[in-house]
Formats: C-alpha cells, sequence, structure tokens
C-alpha cells in the first residue's frame, strides 16, 4: 500500500507542473515593465487569485533604472517565487501583460540643457533664449518695485513721537 500512495504521489508532481517567478518575467514581451509585473503577481498571490511560495534565491529583473539627475543604470533584485502553472494563471498572465504592454510608459520629461543637445537640435536655443530674457526681466522688474517701495517710505515724513512724560 505504501507504494501505491508514492507512486500516486509521483503522478500528481508529474501532472502540476511549476513554474518560477524569474522564468515567467523572461516570458513578458515589455522587459522595462518586469517590475510591475512582479508587483501586480506579489498582488495576486496575496488576493488568493492563485497559490505560490517564496524561494530563498533570488533574480535580477531585466529591467533598467535610472537614478534622478544622472545617467547611471542599476539594477534590482527581487525574492524568486514558486507557483503552479494552470490555465487560471494563463488567463491572468495574458491578462496582466495586454494591460503592462498599454500602459503608457512613463516618459524622460524634457532633455538635459546640454551643448550637444543644443547642437543636435534636440532643444530650441531661440524658445530657451526667450525664456532667459523673461526670467531676467521679471527679475529685474521686480527688483526695482521693491527699491522703489523702500523708496517712497523713507521719503515718507516719520510722524513725531508722543511724549511719553509731561512738561
Amino acid at each position: 500500500m505504501k507504494g501505491v500512495t508514492s507512486s500516486y504521489r509521483m503522478m500528481y508532481f508529474a501532472v502540476v507542473p511549476y513554474s518560477k517567478l524569474s522564468e515567467q518575467v523572461q516570458k513578458l514581451s515589455t522587459p522595462q515593465q518586469s517590475d510591475a509585473f512582479v508587483k501586480r503577481f506579489r498582488d495576486a498571490v496575496r488576493e488568493g487569485e492563485f497559490d505560490a511560495i517564496d524561494l530563498p534565491e533570488r533574480f535580477t529583473l531585466p529591467k533598467k533604472f535610472k537614478r534622478r539627475g544622472s545617467d547611471e543604470t542599476y539594477e534590482k533584485d527581487m525574492k524568486d517565487m514558486v507557483f503552479e502553472t494552470s490555465s487560471k494563471f494563463d488567463k491572468w498572465f495574458e491578462g496582466v501583460e495586454k494591460e503592462l504592454a498599454a500602459a503608457p510608459t512613463r516618459s524622460r520629461g524634457k532633455p538635459r540643457l546640454t551643448l550637444e543637445n543644443l547642437e543636435e537640435g534636440v532643444l530650441d536655443f531661440k524658445a530657451l533664449a526667450e525664456e532667459t530674457r523673461r526670467k531676467l526681466q521679471n527679475s529685474y522688474a521686480k527688483g526695482q518695485n521693491l527699491g522703489n517701495s523702500r523708496k517712497s517710505k523713507a521719503a515718507a515724513p516719520k510722524p513725531k513721537a508722543k511724549r511719553t512724560t509731561k512738561k
């Protein structure tokens, strides 16, 4: 009887395929969305949509992160997980992948002001010069207004001090 249950267990493990989170991340069509996918995966496990367990090993996300104000890139490591692959998971994965592919990626904003970007025409020199001129004019006008308001206060006669003692 003992041999029957062990062979039954072997059949069960052979039927239920397991997959790693790191392998699933590699299947993403947009690797720059891998961090968002891992977050959604963990949320789904927490909400009970499917089961998964943490592994002690870690894997590196394919996404390249940039530090603000620098061109330096870095990578993030995440804890790997094992989960059962099923038709339910496959449907969930397809839905999440479509959402991530359709989601707009954040643009880098406006390009950094460098001589190279000006020479390449990435930045409009005339528009930037006009903006600088406007800032300087506003700053100058603000200073003039402040100076004029101080002049008028200084020119106004001060009221005589009231006596505090009797004559």
